[in-house]
């Protein structure tokens, strides 16, 4: 369709983005580190990296996995960790010798884990020691042959380093026993690496950068092969949109989500890491009361998340007591941003929360809203530069504007397929190259793009199409509600009806309260015919609620 969005593009945002600007991500690294090498890079618990110490380390990683380990060119190397400053030491030493990073979830169940090892074919991973236990028991199954182990403390130095790990080991009991033979050290991995010069490595746009999993919670995860030339594509994209607003004296970027999601690690790690900013990582931010405390240490300018982390936040008493008038970019994704939590975050910090909208298989980033958005608008933006969208009814033609179809997507984000699954591959794009993103969307005269709703949710009640997220949005405005979840359910006078799965705010918010809100917001089809009470909901690892394990009763 045409680019009718271009003309709503704030002032200073290109139509296109040079994609040849950078010849791959270790590029991008050598660069940064060159122009920012004094600046803070990362901190975490209080342990500061620099750029040009971030520099030297990861060297030291790459050329482990270079020169001790001898890996040949393209190998997968898995990365199992929160938010720690070993992650992008490890990360970046990876990429910059020239291997693919697989990024894996520390909350893997075993079947998960040696899912995803097997079908990467990674032969060597770095994991905490919390999760080892974990490793141990699919290891002997699985051709992965070099372990790098660190735990918690490893890096924050003497005394403090220590103290975290007894207590995590010792106090809070939060590493099982394991035992893996031949494993090292992480910090014995650098001081050999530093042995053995980084091997320059020619790297380009068509190099495997990640294998990003995809689609654990919905079937078997499948690994989105994300090209040098993929994310280089969506830095350019995202740093076109923030540059406008960027501060001189440098950003703070707060990194609660963990950085192996593919959110995190393009719109955290890799965007602020490209302008120089410092990333502070949040290793913990299911602890809200510790998560504010942190942010109190610093003048943030940046924060990204999710609506349950927003929502979480703006329920702590202590939270409203920060000081935001440094904060300038409020950006949520990986779920629907609901009104009533972009209102209230408007309320207490003085600035929008801005929703964008991404895929694994994008990179992520799809679309974003101008980021001085004036009020909350239900959209998720507008298509970033180089990118086209098309709404798409069931026959595979374009939808009239306004009208709701499959959102599809083409641009140099765009994975080319699934690792090792070209049937899936194939049945992901359209026959002109649009990737099929399964979610059921609007696009109004302007090209602000509006989601209705993921295609399998999809409530089916007499034949009328309820979308989940307009009733959840609904529900969350009532005062008594901190969070709420909408699926469907079998019904023999209706087909399907809407369930709604609640936690309370107010102990005393009944049925009857929630009904009876709906009853006025809402289509009579469309208001709740059940629901139910629970102290929490599931959520995967980075806070988006699972409906599909609620719908199926299996939480």
């Amino acid at each position: 369709m045409e680019k009718i969005w271009l003309k709503s593009y704030p002032p200073g945002i290109p139509a296109e983005i040079d994609v040849n600007e950078f010849a791959s991500l270790a590029d991008v690294f050598s660069r940064g580190v060159r122009q920012f090498a004094d600046r803070i890079a990362y901190v975490n618990m209080g342990k500061t990296i620099t750029y040009a110490e971030l520099d030297r380390r990861s060297a030291q990683f790459a050329g482990y996995l270079q020169g001790e380990l001898k890996l040949p060119r393209g190998a997968r190397v898995a990365l199992m960790m929160p938010n720690l400053l070993q992650y992008p030491i490890a990360m970046f030493g990876a990429l910059r010798a020239g291997y693919t990073v697989v990024n894996v979830n520390p909350l893997y169940t075993a079947r998960e884990l040696e899912h995803q090892l097997g079908d990467s074919g990674a032969d060597t991973i770095v994991i905490v020691e919390n999760f080892a236990r974990t490793l141990e028991d699919v290891l002997q199954r699985l051709q992965v042959r070099n372990v790098v182990v660190t735990s918690l403390g490893e890096l924050l130095g003497f005394p403090k380093g220590m103290l975290v790990d007894f207590v995590v080991r010792h106090v809070k009991k939060m590493v099982p026993s394991w035992k893996i033979p031949g494993y090292v050290r992480f910090s014995e991995a650098l001081a050999t690496g530093g042995r053995h010069p980084l091997q320059a490595v020619e790297i380009g746009h068509d190099d495997v950068a990640y294998l990003q999993y995809t689609g654990g919670t919905t079937g078997v995860a499948k690994g989105a092969v994300l090209t040098h030339g993929n994310i280089i594509a969506n830095l350019q994209q995202a740093h076109a949109w923030i540059k406008p607003y960027l501060r001189k004296e440098g950003e703070i970027i707060i990194t609660a989500l963990p950085l192996y999601h593919i959110f995190s690690l393009t719109a955290n790690c890799l965007t602020f890491f490209k302008v120089g900013a410092m990333n502070v990582l949040i290793t913990n931010p299911r602890d809200i009361p510790g998560f504010v405390k942190e942010l109190a240490k610093y003048r943030f300018t940046a924060i990204t998340g999710v609506n349950t982390l927003f929502n979480a936040l703006l329920n702590n008493e202590d939270f409203s007591k920060l000081d935001f008038s440094s904060l300038h970019i409020t950006l949520g994704g990986g779920m629907a941003v609901q009104q009533a939590v972009a209102e209230k975050w408007r309320r207490v910090t003085g600035r929008p929360l801005v929703e964008a909208y991404g895929l694994t298989e994008t990179s992520p980033a799809v679309t974003i809203n101008p980021l001085d958005l004036p009020q909350f608008n239900h959209s998720i933006g507008l298509p970033v530069s180089s990118t086209e969208v098309s709404i798409r009814g069931d026959n595979g033609e374009e939808v009239p504007l306004g009208q709701p179809g499959e959102l599809c997507v083409r641009g140099p984000q765009v994975t080319r397929g699934y690792w090792q699954r070209p049937e899936e591959t194939a049945n992901a794009f359209t026959a002109d190259g649009f990737l099929r993103t399964g979610d059921v969307a609007t696009i109004d005269e302007r090209g602000f793009v509006r989601i209705v709703d993921r295609k399998k949710d999809m409530i089916l009640v007499s034949g009328f199409n309820v979308f989940p997220n307009e009733v959840e949005d609904v529900i969350a405005g009532h005062p008594g509600v901190l969070e709420v979840a909408a699926v469907g359910v079998p019904d023999e006078r209706t087909g399907e009806a809407v369930k709604v799965f609640v936690v309370r705010k107010d102990p005393a918010l009944t049925k009857e309260d929630i009904v009876a809100h709906c009853r006025t917001n809402l289509t009579a089809y469309k208001v709740p015919h059940l629901v139910e009470f629970r102290e929490e909901l599931p959520k995967t690892n980075v806070g988006k609620i699972l409906r599909r394990l609620l719908r199926d009763g299996q939480a």
